[in-house]
């Protein structure tokens, strides 16, 4: 399991980073992805931290706030050194009825870093990450309430997730034209059949050295193979069944399955795993999420880290997955080819 730095920052981070959605669900959505209980929970985390994973993930929103509670004592019963594990979770999302339980406003940041701390049972959060970008919000008032968390000692670092380029481009800006604490990565959605961030975001955070999470690595499990509607052992059931999330260009994605699976036959593997190295290759990525239900499932995903793929099998990936081109890209690429 490697490790790597977190965007331009001195925290180190496995490659592989445990997603914690599937803990705590009931009803509705979070019943949909995942029905985890403490023991279940204990044993996947134990699962991960024996790989030498050290990154584990969550978010207030998820399973309202059981995910995070789970997670914390967890910890506890495995008797986890705090600084053993990086443990970053999320704010935005509803927490209660009123206008003012949701979005990163100062006051809704700073109550919700508390509460989750509490859930937690932890005296400071690794990463604290905004889920989402608030349009109602200006972007001084969140980062100065992200500054304030980091001054008191609460948070120890600051991340964005699902913002677009020129939103993350603002708020790196704006902490450093105001002296706040710096946003050090972004968590977002990056697969061999959703590779749209390569147009604007991937450039940009190469360019301001921001650290890329990719979640949903596996696209909702699409690039397991398991949901390929041309094979007649299609799964008729997990998550895809019944929360079809993220969305997937099926046309599309059946030449991206074709070349996985040639891929993992001849090196003896899953598909999963060629679909999450091929991510590991990408220069841009400093850590995936993996998240489960199962302890093999896990097993199988951490497994990806010593999958190698060489020139030729990155070069058959991207030829069946790449993105046609798209203004201004090609015009750039074009006018900038005679200072290549």
């Amino acid at each position: 399991m490697r490790m790597r730095p977190l965007g331009r920052s001195g925290l180190f981070v496995s490659e592989l980073c445990l997603g914690t959605m599937t803990f705590g669900g009931s009803e509705g959505l979070w019943g949909q992805i995942g029905r985890l209980g403490q023991d279940e929970a204990d044993t996947l985390v134990k699962t991960a931290l024996d790989a030498g994973i050290n990154f584990i993930d969550t978010a207030n929103v998820y399973a309202g706030g059981m995910s995070e509670r789970i997670l914390g004592q967890s910890l506890k019963n495995l008797g986890i050194p705090r600084d053993d594990v990086v443990i970053a979770t999320k704010v935005l999302g509803p927490m209660g009825e009123g206008p003012n339980a949701r979005g990163a406003s100062r006051g809704h940041i700073l109550s919700q870093c508390k509460a989750s701390l509490a859930r937690l049972g932890l005296d400071h959060i690794d990463l604290y990450q905004i889920h989402g970008f608030d349009p109602a919000t200006p972007v001084t008032e969140t980062l100065e309430a992200l500054d304030t968390l980091v001054r008191h000692g609460h948070v120890r670092y600051l991340g964005l997730s699902n913002w677009a380029a020129w939103q993350v481009m603002k708020a790196v800006g704006v902490a450093e034209m105001r002296r706040l604490s710096p946003i050090v990565s972004l968590q977002a959605y990056y697969t061999l059949v959703g590779r749209d961030l390569e147009r604007e975001i991937a450039p940009m955070l190469a360019a301001e050295g921001v650290g890329l999470m990719v979640w949903s690595p596996l696209a909702g499990g699409y690039l397991s193979g398991k949901y390929d509607e041309r094979n007649e052992g299609a799964a008729a059931d997990g998550r895809r069944t019944t929360f079809d999330f993220p969305p997937v260009d099926r046309t599309r994605g059946a030449g991206a399955l074709d070349a996985l699976r040639g891929i993992a036959e001849s090196k003896g593997c899953s598909v999963a795993q060629v679909a999450l190295a091929w991510l590991l290759h990408r220069e841009v990525v400093t850590s995936v999420i993996v998240g489960a239900k199962r302890v093999g499932q896990l097993q199988d995903n951490i497994g990806a880290t010593g999958v190698r793929l060489d020139a030729d099998e990155l070069a058959r990936l991207d030829a069946a997955t790449r993105l046609p081109p798209e203004y201004p890209g090609w015009m750039l690429e074009r006018q900038g080819a005679y200072r290549a």
